[in-house]
């Protein structure tokens, strides 16, 4: 059954937009609250509101709820490619294969990382919510390699503290169009959700701040291979930070990478693998690194560049 609630525009968000101000005074994402727009479920001083109005110190709104979602069930179910780098008492870390999330969600119908451990008799810590157990950070459906995932309850508070105070070590390697100049650098811009697609993140005046460091391994003819290394750790970070530079991840067609080029490459994804992980072990804090090697398809787009020369 849904729920209604109507009270005043509080001072702080005066001239907020419609999705970002709800979403942080009522604690919903942006995309649902931009569907609860779209159904007219948002009313200022009577009137439907879009997502993108602004908000008027002093209106009263009137938000209709909607009926809150059940929680997603974890299926165990065996994920093909999912390799075992290591397991001990406290920690599980798996090399993620291209096209598997990394724990269930509303709308995901694939494997999981999480789902794939319970099908293999691993069990992970109960901690968090009950999709998301043991998950202490993520990797998109569509980028592979590395991924740590507690298996004790003090792995669990250990890790996510470490990834919040950026003590983890997280090293990509992408390879993106052109040949970013300089050769070695650091991209420093705020990310925030699009201003205009919900389903994509832009460098957004305001938003969250995004650090991230690279260095040109190696150069080819249409395109470069780097060592990516995050200071942060924002949604789509470095897909984002090179696509603004104009150097997108090759195959990354959502963020403007040329589909004659993902073509040609044989690539039907970004072209962005999680190299290396490195944190202290949560038992004793001796530090720990694990590398994953790059998958077939990644391998293979490099090497038609290499033969290009």
């Amino acid at each position: 059954m849904s729920e209604s609630r109507t009270l005043p525009v509080p001072d702080g968000l005066d001239g907020m937009r419609v999705d970002a101000g709800l979403s942080k005074l009522l604690g919903l994402s942006r995309t649902v609250v931009a569907a609860i727009t779209e159904t007219g479920g948002v009313l200022v001083d009577g009137r439907p509101a879009g997502k993108s109005d602004r908000l008027l110190a002093g209106s009263w709104l009137e938000v209709t709820l909607p009926e809150p979602e059940r929680p997603v069930e974890v299926r165990a179910i065996r994920v093909e490619g999912m390799e075992i780098l290591h397991e001990d008492d406290d920690v599980v870390v798996v090399d993620k294969p291209v096209g598997v999330a990394a724990h269930p969600s509303p709308g995901w119908s694939g494997t999981t990382v999480i789902g794939g451990l319970a099908a293999a008799g691993i069990r992970v810590s109960t901690s968090g919510a009950a999709e998301r157990q043991g998950v202490v950070h993520r990797l998109d459906v569509g980028t592979t390699g590395v991924m740590v995932v507690a298996k004790s309850e003090h792995a669990y508070t250990v890790l996510k503290r470490a990834f919040k105070e950026r003590t983890v070590e997280k090293r990509y390697h992408a390879l993106v169009q052109g040949h970013p100049d300089p050769s070695v650098g650091t991209i420093d811009a705020p990310i925030d959700r699009h201003p205009r697609h919900d389903y994509r993140w832009a460098v957004v005046a305001g938003g969250k701040p995004s650090i991230t460091h690279y260095e040109t391994i190696e150069a080819f003819r249409a395109a470069s291979l780097l060592d990516v290394k995050l200071e942060t750790g924002r949604t789509h970070q470095i897909r984002v930070h090179f696509s603004a530079l104009r150097h997108p991840c090759v195959g990354d067609l959502t963020y403007g990478a040329d589909p004659a080029l993902a073509k040609r490459l044989g690539l039907s994804r970004q072209w962005l693998h999680a190299r290396t992980l490195g944190f202290h072990h949560p038992a004793d804090g001796t530090w720990v690194e694990f590398t994953s090697e790059y998958p077939p398809d990644l391998a293979s787009a490099l090497g038609v560049l290499e033969a290009d020369y």
